[in-house]
């Protein structure tokens, strides 16, 4: 037989496509020929294949050996395609059957000793697998915990080349699990460590029970990054799509534990604040990776000393947060990531930031100058706006407030009364929720909406902002189990959204 045909999945960003592998052995001059749309990367390969090929006691055919990736017109990348590619050689040359090939996908990285090495990517190309009617997947022995994640298809982990020859050939079984069993959560720090700040509290709660956006400003040490990282501890878990979805995009971007991949918690990301825009957003050469918007997917980006950064690195965020997808502009087209996070920002008030304001020796345009990097357009998207003040010597030894477990469960009581609410509409939590269907299908009393009516005419308030001050008014609702807003509830949203030290 001269021609082997195997199959592999391809990925381009979160979506994946079934690739067919196939070599051919012919006359010509002694070479290995791959194309396909393939990046150098690729090309590499041919080296690796024939090194492992020949180390696992097989020969490589002394001919013109052409390898071919399709569909051609998908651009594909790294090294996942090199035990599809060895396979494809070996059976080109007769000396492994077809039986088992055509309804198996083949994943996996070779080294010149034949060994199969930890491919990023393995969770939505099994999902791809599943969905497009195989049987099984053969994964290296490192990615086969995350393999087992997906149901309704066998997975096979092996350790190398031979491996996978003798399973071909019926001599052996590879690795299989059952089930991977959740991981244990790591330890999240308590909100009852945070001494006073009730405001700021509250204000965190809110952002929790809404899925809403947060600004803390005030000096430092007074409590926002720690507030912060304890936001994780109060929000409910991910359910079991969400959970898979997240763990999707760190398998693409490499960042999953071996043993117990599964993420099942929100994930927090607090990249630095000097940070790129592409380091943000994803990118990078070859196939475009996830950056830190999307590895927050489902959970927090928290952009500590926000005022440090770029005011275009800022920026950058306006189109995630509004669709909840970023578009990566690529030469072969878009790379599509889902972005769904909630925004947490904290910044001093100025540059100097003493304890107390009247210790400030900024100037007045300083200071304006300093927070001027948080553009309006950014700065409409967030809901809640919160000052922060250093707590008095009675906070400091009082007893300590409210516990995560307790502000958790009022935060998934809220969420589930949202949830219900929005059940018919896909939506999930009320910061996701449109404006226009607040207004069309959950239009509130004139007298309710007279706030908003005042603060638009005053213009302190967008007609955007106006939409998300309702959003919020409604997750204010939910925390005290009303059945719809009340005036009071929305001109507190308003006001949440009306301070907060900035500008």
């Amino acid at each position: 037989m001269s021609l082997g045909k195997v199959y592999a999945i391809g990925l381009n960003a979160f979506s994946a496509s079934v690739v067919e592998v196939q070599a051919n052995v012919g006359q010509g001059l002694p070479g290995v020929t791959v194309g396909g749309n393939v990046d150098a990367g690729i090309r590499e390969s041919r080296e690796r294949i024939r090194a492992a090929v020949s180390n696992t006691g097989h020969r490589v055919p002394d001919q013109k050996i052409t390898i071919m990736l399709f569909p051609a017109d998908l651009p594909k990348s790294g090294s996942r395609f090199d035990l599809a590619m060895a396979l494809a050689i070996i059976v080109a040359g007769g000396e492994v059957g077809q039986a088992k090939l055509a309804t198996t996908i083949f994943i996996g990285e070779l080294a010149l000793d034949g060994r199969i090495r930890p491919v990023r990517g393995v969770l939505p190309s099994v999902i791809e697998a599943r969905r497009a009617g195989f049987a099984r997947v053969v994964v290296p022995r490192a990615n086969v915990a995350e393999a087992a994640l997906i149901s309704d298809i066998d997975v096979g982990g092996a350790e190398s080349l031979f491996e996978v020859l003798s399973w071909l050939a019926g001599e052996c079984a590879l690795d299989v699990v059952a089930d991977a069993e959740p991981p244990e959560p790591p330890p999240i720090p308590d909100l009852a460590d945070v001494v006073g700040q009730s405001e700021a509290r509250y204000a965190l709660e809110i952002a929790a029970a809404g899925f809403h956006h947060l600004l803390m400003t005030g000096p430092p040490g007074i409590g926002k990054t720690m507030l912060a990282r304890r936001l994780p501890g109060i929000l409910p878990s991910l359910g079991t799509e969400e959970s898979l979805e997240v763990t999707a995009i760190h398998s693409i971007a490499g960042t999953l534990p071996t043993k117990h991949p599964l993420i099942t918690e929100p994930p927090f990301i607090a990249p630095h604040h000097s940070t790129s825009i592409a380091a943000l957003l994803g990118g990078g050469t070859g196939m475009a990776g996830p950056g830190a918007v999307s590895r927050a997917h489902r959970g927090i980006l928290f952009l500590d000393e926000c005022a440090e950064m770029g005011a275009k690195v800022l920026d950058s965020l306006r189109q995630p947060i509004e669709e909840g997808e970023v578009r990566i502009a690529r030469r072969d087209g878009e790379a599509h990531y889902p972005s769904r996070f909630q925004l947490v920002l904290a910044a001093n008030p100025c540059a100097c930031a003493p304890p107390h304001d009247v210790d400030c020796i900024c100037s007045a345009i300083s200071r304006r100058r300093y927070l001027g990097k948080l553009s309006g357009p950014l700065m409409d998207r967030v809901d809640i706006r919160v000052r922060m003040e250093p707590p008095g010597n009675m906070a400091l030894v009082s007893a300590t407030g409210e516990p995560s477990d307790v502000v958790r469960a009022r935060v998934v009581e809220a969420r589930a009364a949202a949830a219900q609410r929005w059940s018919e509409f896909g939506w999930l939590t009320n910061g996701e929720v449109p404006g226009s269907a607040l207004r069309q299908h959950f239009r509130l009393p004139p007298a309710v909406l007279r706030p908003i009516e005042l603060f638009l005419r005053d213009g302190r308030v967008t007609a955007r902002g106006a939409d998300r001050a309702l959003r919020l008014a409604w997750t204010l609702n939910d925390l005290r189990g009303g059945a719809e807003p009340t005036e009071d509830d929305v001109a507190q949203a308003l006001l949440f959204r009306d301070r907060g030290g900035y500008r």
